[in-house]
């Protein structure tokens, strides 16, 4: 059965780094592009990163770029999340998704509609 299983998470102070990871399995994993998403407490699931299936593109959300690195190693089936200088309001539950097949473009790697298959999450907390 296709599965997606974070990891990596944690407690960590604020301009600290952490290195998330989802292993993925039951479908061929390059065939898809794949997405980080992120949801603070009592907030909206929103964009982090995403990553197409070669892994030749990448998009970001404002508020990380500069600061996470998305990438993936498709031999072994996994999606990683760099990130550097975190702060206290990169605070909340981290998910990986699996986006629907076809390019990724901006317009629908930021779209969390877009994607079809979402691990449990890793919680993130960074404090001051």
């Amino acid at each position: 059965q296709a599965q997606l299983v974070e990891s990596g998470g944690g407690t960590v102070q604020a301009g600290g780094s952490l290195r998330l990871s989802c292993a993925a399995s039951g479908r061929s994993f390059s065939d898809y592009a794949m997405g980080w998403f992120r949801q603070g407490p009592g907030k909206e699931r929103v964009f982090v990163a995403a990553i197409s299936g070669g892994g030749g593109t990448t998009y970001y959300a404002d508020s990380v770029r500069g600061r996470f690195t998305i990438s993936r190693h498709n031999a072994n089936n996994t999606l990683l999340l760099q990130m550097n200088s975190l702060e206290p309001e990169d605070t909340a539950i981290y998910l990986c998704a699996r986006k629907i097949k076809g390019r990724l473009v901006p317009q629908n790697a930021r779209n969390r509609h877009e994607y079809f298959q979402w691990g449990q999450g890793t919680q993130v907390t960074v404090s001051s």
